[in-house]
């Protein structure tokens, strides 16, 4: 009886153990904290699969501590790492064309941000992603905005001899275009620029102008409403060979969980952009809104600055372009 019941035993921890092999953990790293909308919609994946019961564990590791935030494409497409959520213009030294993703007046609201996410535009960039053995996940785009120290800033005149901090090497371009001097620096360090009169305006994301208290040290913004210059895109991506080693329902939750969390993410970007004008405004900040007329005229010179620049260091620069520029 005792020889029949070790027998037992064994076989059934052997079956455990057999169980056990087929589950699959994923890592999945970012930049940013747990309260950040980016790591939010990554939880949301790692719930979901979680609960789909597919054995299958997605691991985050946020705030850097896994890989510095641009040294993370390289090993996703490598296949060191499984997951990540950044800003694709992050890796435009490894695919000049990702540096389409934070051009300025390219994208001018939200809705037309994930128009462009289903689009042949976005289809072609990830062509080139496979060709990294990346995939896409979860699209996502975030939008910014502008700040004056002692004036509101809404179209290309208004920078003019003005210090300028811009969030992107596009902007910087289509800025200095508009004759106003560039300070390069993060978004970190406007703040102190501000406040010792290094800087007279900024160009950042909704979430870091409220995250770094600029509303203290400026007079007017203006942030993203129906138009917006500001939007980097910054999907959740995915090792490509990795997902297809997945069994068919491992597969499955992943997809079911990155729709959810493509739906957060568009709702969620929308808020950001509202709370942070409501923020200023209650802080006593003028809020001024930028007007089709004015983002026409940005667009116009980027187009003439980042856009041509654009076009002429990428070998199908103006294909891409077109794609983009052909969505509505």
């Amino acid at each position: 009886m005792k020889s029949i019941l070790k027998t037992a035993v064994a076989a059934l921890a052997l079956a455990s153990a057999g169980t056990m092999a087929t589950a699959t953990e994923l890592r999945l790293s970012h930049q940013w904290s747990s309260k950040d909308i980016r790591h939010q919609v990554a939880q949301i994946v790692a719930d979901e699969v979680a609960a789909a019961d597919v054995d299958l564990n997605i691991k985050i590791f946020g705030s850097k501590s896994l890989f510095k935030p641009r040294e993370q494409y390289k090993p996703l497409s490598r296949g060191q790492l499984d997951m990540t959520v950044l800003p694709l213009s992050y890796a435009g030294g490894q695919q000049p064309a990702y540096n389409l993703t934070l051009m300025p007046g390219l994208v001018k609201n939200h809705d037309h941000a994930a128009r462009l996410s289903n689009s042949p535009f976005m289809e072609a960039l990830e062509a080139k992603m496979a060709e990294d053995d990346v995939m896409v996940l979860v699209h996502g785009y975030l939008a910014g905005g502008f700040a004056g120290k002692d004036k509101c800033i809404t179209k290309p005149e208004d920078v003019k001899g003005l210090q300028t901090r811009a969030a992107g090497k596009s902007f910087e371009q289509m800025l200095a275009g508009a004759d106003a001097s560039i300070a390069s620096m993060a978004s970190s360090e406007i703040y102190n620029a501000m406040q010792t009169g290094v800087l007279q305006a900024a160009n950042t994301s909704s979430s870091s102008f409220v995250s770094y208290r600029i509303y203290e040290q400026v007079s007017c913004y203006t942030p993203a409403g129906d138009v917006a210059l500001w939007f980097m895109y910054q999907p959740l991506l995915m090792n490509k060979r990795t997902f297809e080693d997945l069994n068919e329902a491992q597969q499955n939750a992943l997809l079911a969980a990155a729709e959810k969390a493509e739906a957060y993410y568009l709702e969620e970007a929308k808020k950001q952009d509202a709370a942070s004008a409501k923020v200023f405004a209650e802080a006593g900040v003028e809020i001024a809104d930028m007007s089709p007329e004015d983002f026409e005229a940005w667009r116009q010179l980027a187009m003439e600055t980042s856009y041509k620049k654009f076009v002429e260091e990428v070998s199908d620069g103006q294909q891409l372009l077109d794609l983009a520029l052909a969505v509505e």
